[in-house]
């Protein structure tokens, strides 16, 4: 179930979600360091994380599902948002070098169709990043964090996800070690709890930092958007579940 855009933009716009916004982004321009010429996409909420980006990225876009809602952004300017299923993006094949997930993995009652349509936008060789939440982590069970609602992870689920999503895992990254109870007391030292955290206790993470590869020789799909729909959801694997495993 997707949470409310609303709730989202408003858990982004507070103290907490704008050190989130700092932690997590932290770690995407560290994967992504160099954008360069490239044409990036958004799926889910991940408005806040592009705003980094788009300083030298060729072109950002964003896609909002209906079942979330959608936003203006970037704000102020023209809107570079739109409105689609995250199983039917209106984007041509391979027209995008860079896609980040977020607020997506969660919620999507279509994974494996929406990791198909990722496959399908992307160029050749292109990358993907899975921001999901930690299914061992406090922030998967407080409810003002948006990290909370939906299906959390474990990393060899996202892994296993992706691998069945013709994607090949590269590297890996965590943020948020900072427990959400207690982030007043110990914000000035949030960056810091994510250094160490990475380093020594990448268990307690908040979140799991995922970026993957594009598979230029799996099988491609054909057929229209609506005939890869039936025919994914015809196999019983269409409506894919975590397994019940943890790290």
């Amino acid at each position: 179930m997707w949470l409310d855009v609303v709730d989202l933009r408003d858990f982004y716009a507070s103290t907490l979600g704008r050190l989130v916004q700092g932690l997590i982004g932290r770690q995407l321009r560290a994967i992504w360091p160099n954008l360069t010429g490239q044409r990036v996409l958004g799926l889910g909420f991940a408005a806040p994380y592009l705003d980094a980006l788009r300083a030298d990225a060729e072109r950002v876009l964003a896609v909002m599902p209906p079942g979330q809602g959608v936003m203006h952004w970037p704000d102020p300017g023209p809107s570079l948002v739109c409105l689609a299923e995250e199983f039917t993006l209106p984007l041509p094949d391979r027209s995008i070098d860079r896609l980040l997930l977020v607020h997506s993995l969660e919620s999507s009652a279509e994974l494996r169709l929406m990791m198909r349509e990722c496959w399908r936008v992307l160029a050749d060789g292109g990358r993907v990043v899975v921001v999901a939440a930690n299914r061992s982590s406090l922030w998967a069970r407080f409810e003002f964090s948006p990290f909370a609602h939906g299906r959390p992870y474990s990393s060899s689920q996202i892994t296993s996800l992706l691998r069945d999503g013709m994607f090949a895992p590269r590297q890996t990254a965590k943020a948020l070690f900072l427990p959400p109870m207690f982030w007043r007391l110990f914000s000035g030292w949030a960056a810091a709890f994510d250094r160490l955290g990475n380093r020594w206790f990448p268990t307690f993470a908040g979140v799991h930092i995922v970026e993957a590869e594009k598979q230029i020789y799996a099988t491609p799909l054909v057929g229209t958007p609506a005939v890869r729909k039936a025919a994914a959801v015809a196999r019983p694997a269409a409506n894919y579940e975590p397994a019940k495993n943890y790290e």
